[in-house]
């Protein structure tokens, strides 16, 4: 049995992937036909199943409540998805709902370039011009004068969020809509990449350029860095790159217990909107959990509070115990 949380409309719910319970009980009282009539086994098995959905539907109770407190705390909307890449568990809030996704590009154009680029393309070297130095570029300002590589390029994008170093990697795959057929290419027919640094994040509500749903976000990154889209040393290399990413520490990596291994990418835009998209690899050898946190405000100059990721990631973590 795999119980996972599930989220529908605006209200999460409980289920458990199991066998019918006809065929659940059809094996308990096969397992247990020593009986005369197998009804000692089957009435345990009805047992168990009703329990672990009472379990299943106490904590969704208890994450919806959590996250509805967020949102009313923070004045935000709050869209998560969180999977346990193990079990299968999952936790949904807003799962379906777009929200613009800031920076948090920058780990799938980073994907793409991996899937894409050659050894050699990865150790050409990009020049660039002083003008072509947007504000946030804390990397790239460094080095007009002799270009960078462009794996040191999408690790800038990565790691520093350094705005002119993700145009130059989304100029090196073709553009805006070579990013989104990248994704299209993984599956993703939701992801709308219509804009480079730094207009991509103006978040304007009901304008769907720039935006994805925590569902999908989760899909992609899970792809990039547990799947088999990249060659290992490749989902290796960008997965170093999001586990050195020196922009997170207030979000999800604020959430977890601290032992756990946190790779992100984290994005901010107007509106209010603050984002980190995450891979957890939990102590003690449990399997990774994709975790994808998106926020917002509907005020052009809200501002984010950091705590909202952090507490809405704690929820996650309890719920998925």
């Amino acid at each position: 049995m795999t119980p996972y949380l599930r989220r529908t409309g605006t209200r999460t719910r409980v289920r458990t992937r199991t066998a019918l319970p006809a065929v659940a009980l059809l094996v308990a009282a096969l397992v247990g036909g020593c009986g005369p009539s197998g009804s000692t086994s089957t009435a345990e098995a009805s047992g168990a199943t009703a329990a672990t959905a009472g379990a299943g539907a106490a904590s969704a109770a208890a994450a919806d409540a959590a996250f509805a407190e967020l949102e009313q705390r923070f004045g935000a909307r709050l869209g998560v998805y969180a999977v346990d890449t193990g079990s299968g568990r999952e936790v949904v809030h807003r799962t379906d709902e777009r929200f613009a996704f800031a920076s948090t590009i920058k780990s799938l154009a980073a994907g793409a370039l991996l899937r894409k680029a050659s050894d050699a393309d990865l150790d050409k070297v990009v020049p660039y011009r002083q003008e072509d130095v947007l504000a946030w570029a804390p990397i790239t300002s460094q080095h007009v004068a002799t270009g960078m590589k462009l794996r040191d390029l999408a690790s800038a994008a990565i790691q520093y969020s350094d705005n002119t170093a993700a145009n130059l990697v989304f100029a090196e795959l073709g553009g805006p809509a070579a990013v989104q057929q990248s994704l299209r290419d993984l599956g993703d027919s939701t992801t709308s990449v219509d804009r480079t640094e730094p207009t991509l994040n103006e978040a304007t509500p009901g304008d769907t350029r720039d935006t994805s749903t925590p569902r999908v976000l989760a899909a992609d990154l899970r792809r990039y860095v547990l799947g088999d889209v990249l060659p290992e040393g490749r989902r290796g290399l960008l997965t170093d790159w999001l586990v050195g990413n020196t922009t997170g520490g207030p979000y999800i990596r604020a959430g977890v217990p601290a032992d756990w291994r946190i790779g992100d990418k984290t994005g901010n835009a107007g509106y209010g909107t603050r984002n980190d998209v995450a891979v957890a690899w939990p102590s003690g050898g449990r399997a990774p959990i994709v975790i994808v946190v998106l926020t917002d405000r509907g005020k052009a100059d809200a501002t984010s509070d950091d705590a909202l990721i952090a507490q809405a990631t704690k929820t996650v973590v309890s719920a998925l115990g």
